[in-house]
């Protein structure tokens, strides 16, 4: 009878359930709604009609599992973008998709053939822009959309270390949220968003920059080009594991309202500090918890639209499980892995031949897979072996070579005479 309760869902068909229970309820309007999860007007209709006729089992994907039947065989793009790399690679999209429907028969549009060149990191021919800001409205819920950043600053005015100011600010309301680090990294980044979660709720969207923290440099495995997924940073997986969406600024003018809230607090709260005599990152943290509140009463302004948006935070041991670094590492014949220069013992026996090493938030270690969390201890000394020989090294030493100036290599000067004459000389 509990199994047949049992709803089974994506994270993402959650939020969708979360924003169309918004909408039942009257607080959002359905257009509202579909503009949140990024759906048409049509369909959000047809969704909320099924959640009211099928319960929440009603916004299960009907298709899910299954291909497209608009989608361009592997092997056409393939043999697309090997014309494109050796016969057209000075082309501009929209040339070269003419030239491959003349002259090899591949039928594409330009934006097809410019999504695949992106996607496979294809450099080509673009038009020169001119730079182009506008005003862009603020969103009309409160946790719509957080923007996030870190701000370098001589906090204490040398009173104190050097610290980072992780600060958060709600798009629609200016609502600020902040904590003090000694430096802007991952960690800091997954606690200090915990704390904004657990304060708040779980927002819809994340605004951050380019930094390595927010957006991973690395290049694509060859897991990841089969499964055509780009590389994440750790903080950017924990994100999308929350099924936050998660967007990139391209100048610091793009997010400008977390920008000119770290100018106002570079004023304020600096002068703030200095008047209570803060001088540890401790003592800051404890003067945010109780200045904050102040600000955000005075500044914070009233949404466009009367509902928020922020999801319920998850339990604290499901949160702390996605927020922490995670490194896939080999199991061994011996049960034993390698992490960070260390070697660790595991004390059951797995079946599976990779691990999952989770660094915490507390600075706890743990090392998992998909359905337990493994017994293991630290391997401190290692077995040294009995009569060692030092090892002679086989490798032929190579004789010494004089250099092209040297005076062995200066041609011979004889002095004029005959053979027989040098003969008998030497």
């Amino acid at each position: 009878m509990t199994e047949k309760d049992m709803i089974t869902m994506s994270r993402k068909e959650s939020r969708r359930l979360h924003i169309i229970h918004q909408a039942l309820d009257e607080k959002i309007t359905q257009v509202d709604a579909a503009s949140v999860v990024g759906l048409t007007d049509r369909q959000m209709r047809r969704l909320i009609k099924r959640v009211r006729e099928e319960g929440d089992g009603g916004i299960c994907h009907r298709s899910r599992g299954k291909t497209s039947n608009h989608r361009i065989p592997r092997k056409i793009k393939d043999k697309a973008l090997k014309l494109y790399r050796e016969r057209y690679s000075d082309f501009g999209p929209t040339l070269a998709s003419e030239k491959l429907l003349e002259s090899h028969q591949i039928a594409l549009s330009d934006e097809t053939l410019r999504l695949w060149l992106n996607q496979e990191d294809v450099p080509y021919r673009k038009r020169k822009k001119r730079a182009h800001r506008q005003w862009r409205e603020r969103k009309k819920h409160f946790g719509e959309m957080v923007q996030m950043d870190g701000s370098h600053h001589d906090w204490f005015e040398g009173r104190g270390p050097k610290c980072v100011l992780m600060g958060y600010i709600d798009d629609a309301t200016g609502n600020a949220y902040g904590r003090f680090y000694g430096y802007e990294g991952t960690l800091p980044a997954m606690d200090s968003f915990k704390r904004y979660a657990q304060c708040y709720g779980i927002p819809q969207i994340v605004y951050l920059d380019r930094h390595s923290t927010y957006k991973s440099t690395a290049k694509q495995t060859v897991e990841e080009e089969l499964t055509d997924k780009k590389p994440q940073s750790q903080f950017e997986r924990a994100l999308s594991e929350l099924v936050i969406k998660v967007i990139h600024a391209h100048s610091p003018q793009a997010k400008g309202r977390i920008e000119r809230l770290f100018r106002t607090l570079q004023d304020r709260l600096v002068k703030e500090m200095r008047l209570a005599g803060i001088h540890t990152v401790e003592q800051a943290n404890e003067f945010l918890k109780r200045w904050l509140p102040v600000y955000n009463r005075k500044f914070r302004v009233t949404a466009a639209a009367e509902a928020d948006l922020h999801r319920p935070v998850l339990p604290a041991r499901e949160l702390d499980k996605i927020l922490c670094i995670q490194e896939e590492r080999t199991v061994r014949n011996d049960f034993t892995i390698a992490h960070n220069g260390k070697l660790y013992q595991i004390e059951e026996r797995v079946k599976a031949k990779k691990v999952m090493v989770e660094e915490r938030l507390d600075g706890s270690l743990h090392i998992t897979t998909p359905s337990q969390d493994l017994r293991y201890r630290e391997i401190t000394t290692l077995p040294v072996k009995q009569g060692s020989k030092p090892r002679v090294s086989t490798q032929r030493k190579r004789g010494w070579t004089p250099p092209p100036d040297h005076p062995w290599r200066r041609p011979i000067k004889r002095q004029p005479g005959t053979k027989e004459q040098l003969h008998l000389t030497g």
